[in-house]
C-alpha cells in the first residue's frame, strides 16, 4: 500500500480561513466533506517534470500507456535518467508516442537537468515558488501552468492559485453565479482574500465543478466564446484526474 506523504501545511487552519473569509467557500468545503488532496510521490523535479511533459494536451489514459513507455526506456524499468533521455534517438522517443515537440521538450528538459538549471528535489524546497517558476519555465515545453501544478501536487506550498487553469475559473465562476469564465486578472483580485491558502481554496474550486458543473449554466468566455483554454496535464495524470481528489484534469500546458 503507498504511504502518502503528509502535507507541509496545516488544511485545518486553512478551512478556518476560508471559511472565515468567505461564506460561499464554506459551503463548497462543508458539501465536500473530508479534505482528500494528495502529493504526487515523484522521486525528484526532473521525474515530475518528465511526466508532466508526457501528459500535456491528451487523455490520461493515452499519456499513461506512453509514460509506461518512457519508464521502460531507463535502466531496469525505472524512469530514465537525463542521462538516459539524451542518449536516447528521437525515433525512438517517437516510437514510444511522443510527438516531434515533446520528445525535443524531454532532451531540454534533461539538459538543464544536468546543469542544475532544474533544482534537486530538496533544493526546490528551499526556492520561492517565483524562483522555482522562473527556473523551470525556461525549459522547452514547459509553461507557468506545469509549474504551478507542481509547486501544489508535489510541493504542497499553500498559496498557489493558477488563474489560468481553467478549472478553476469554471469553479469560480459556479460558486458565485457568474454567467461568464472569469478573466485571470479577476480571479487572482478576487483570491487575495484566501491568502495564504490559496492552494485549498483552487482544491475546492475543482470540487464546485464536481457539485455545480451539471445544473448551472456559464459561458466558455467572456468575449471570444468559442475560443478554447488549452488542454492541460492537472499535476500528472490529467487535469482531470487532479481536479477529483488525487490528480489532474485540464492538462499542464
Amino acid at each position: 500500500m503507498t504511504e502518502h506523504i503528509p502535507l507541509p501545511f496545516d488544511h485545518v487552519k486553512a478551512h478556518e480561513h476560508i471559511t472565515r473569509t468567505d461564506k460561499r467557500m464554506a459551503r463548497i468545503i462543508a458539501k465536500t466533506g473530508g479534505f482528500r488532496f494528495q502529493l504526487d510521490q515523484c522521486d525528484s523535479v526532473y521525474e515530475s517534470l518528465l511526466e508532466a511533459i508526457t501528459y500535456q494536451s491528451i487523455s490520461g489514459k493515452a499519456a499513461a500507456t506512453i509514460f509506461a513507455r518512457i519508464k521502460a526506456l531507463g535502466a531496469n524499468g525505472l524512469c530514465p535518467t537525463p542521462a538516459e533521455i539524451l542518449a536516447v534517438s528521437n525515433r525512438k522517443l517517437r516510437e514510444a508516442g511522443l510527438s516531434g515537440a515533446k520528445a525535443a521538450a524531454m532532451k531540454d528538459l534533461a539538459q538543464k537537468t544536468i546543469e542544475g538549471v532544474v533544482p534537486t528535489l530538496e533544493a526546490a524546497g528551499q526556492l520561492s515558488d517565483e524562483e522555482l517558476v522562473e527556473r523551470l519555465i525556461s525549459v522547452r515545453g514547459i509553461g507557468a501552468w506545469t509549474v504551478e501544478m507542481f509547486l501544489i501536487f508535489r510541493l504542497g506550498r499553500p498559496d498557489v492559485l493558477p488563474i489560468h487553469d481553467y478549472g478553476v475559473q469554471k469553479g469560480f465562476a459556479l460558486t458565485y453565479g457568474k454567467k461568464e469564465i472569469p478573466k485571470p486578472r479577476e480571479l487572482a483580485a478576487f483570491g487575495e482574500r484566501w491568502r495564504p491558502y490559496r492552494t485549498v481554496a483552487s482544491w475546492y474550486m475543482w470540487r464546485a465543478v464536481e457539485h455545480y458543473g451539471k445544473t448551472r449554466k456559464i459561458l466558455k468566455s467572456t468575449k471570444a466564446k468559442t475560443r478554447a483554454k488549452p488542454a492541460t496535464k492537472s499535476t500528472k495524470k490529467s487535469a482531470a484526474k487532479k481536479h477529483s481528489a488525487k490528480k489532474k484534469t485540464s492538462r499542464r500546458k
